[in-house]
């Protein structure tokens, strides 16, 4: 029962904890209070480690280093590429600047011609007799410039053809004296004075008129005297006897059996095949004129009503007009005047 001898409401033997001195010496000072904000619970850490600062910006901005550099920027978003660029040739480089100047001398050429046009200073150059000549041109002629190029060949064609004509009719004459035949040569210089003017004047002045202002009454002028050339150009070809022609039959009437007149035979049948080229290339040519002037859509009208208004565009037309005008009533006042006389 030794155990059980101590009393067991008596003071413990277990140590009080408030009986320490430094707890006693803390709650005795009322004038020091702990506050939670005094606590710090980094205040122990290491000398080598620098405390890190919450709430404070740093130094600097974080900056990305790219790792290459971007592409080169376009307006139409996409990398220039290197394209190859064709090669040319020294003697094409030479033959396109012959070119160009050829096109460019044209040009300067043609815009002359059309400046002197505007201010109507165009010289004649047709026929081309020299200067010292006692008679100057009478008509200008340049079918590049005046007449549109879809027309040049056609123009230039029937130039040739009357070229050819008058060239027929010197031989002609050539002929006649060959064969000894005096009224062939003297009706041939005839032909010769008469028709190859009349031939330029009469149907290749108004062809060319007609493609050169596309004019309806040039064009009826010239298929109406053209026609007749035809006509002419048949009769030449046959050759009639007292005709003043070298044609068919005068070349098969000179056939003999002498030798010189088969000669003379054979030249007079090579005559009469030009005049029979000729008449055929007379057929051609109106025959395709006229194809291009009724595809045009032109008439007889147009041509009708076209004259009338040259007609009575021309200053001596409207001055005789006026004089006319004039006279009549000058006639009628007298007339007036002596049905009724003054008393």
């Amino acid at each position: 029962m030794s155990g059980f001898e101590e009393n067991p409401f008596g003071e413990p033997t277990i140590d009080n904890p408030f009986a320490d001195p430094s707890v006693q010496q803390v709650a005795r000072n009322t004038n020091a209070q702990l506050r939670v904000d005094d606590y710090n619970p980094f205040d122990k850490q290491p000398q080598n480690q620098k405390p890190v600062s919450y709430g404070q910006p740093t130094t600097g901005p974080a900056i990305m280093q790219p790792t290459q550099e971007p592409p080169a920027y376009t307006k139409t978003g996409q990398q220039a590429q290197n394209v190859p660029k064709p090669s040319l040739d020294t003697a094409e480089l030479q033959r396109r600047q012959e070119e160009l100047e050829r096109k460019e001398q044209e040009l300067a050429r043609r815009e002359e011609e059309m400046r002197n046009a505007s201010y109507n200073v165009r010289r004649n150059n047709w026929p081309p007799l020299p200067e010292q000549c006692c008679f100057q041109p009478c008509f200008y002629q340049d079918i590049q410039v005046d007449i549109p190029l879809e027309f040049q060949k056609i123009v230039r064609t029937l130039y040739y053809l009357w070229i050819y004509h008058g060239a027929l009719m010197i031989i002609n004459v050539i002929g006649g004296i060959i064969l000894q035949d005096y009224k062939i040569v003297g009706l041939g210089v005839l032909y010769v004075l008469l028709f190859t003017p009349f031939g330029y004047l009469c149907w290749f002045r108004p062809a060319y008129k007609a493609f050169r202002s596309d004019s309806s009454f040039n064009f009826m002028v010239f298929f109406f005297i053209f026609f007749f050339q035809f006509v002419i150009s048949t009769i030449q070809t046959i050759g009639i006897p007292g005709s003043g022609t070298v044609g068919i039959i005068t070349a098969l009437s000179t056939f003999q059996s002498t030798t010189w007149s088969i000669v003379s035979g054979i030249i007079a049948l090579f005559i009469a095949v030009g005049f029979g080229l000729a008449a055929a290339a007379d057929l051609f040519l109106i025959s395709k004129i006229h194809h291009m002037y009724r595809s045009t859509g032109a008439s007889m009208a147009k041509a009708q009503q076209e004259f009338t208004t040259e007609f009575f565009r021309n200053q001596h037309v409207r001055t005789a007009a006026s004089n006319v005008a004039a006279a009549a009533v000058q006639s009628q006042l007298n007339q007036n005047n002596q049905s009724n006389p003054r008393y």
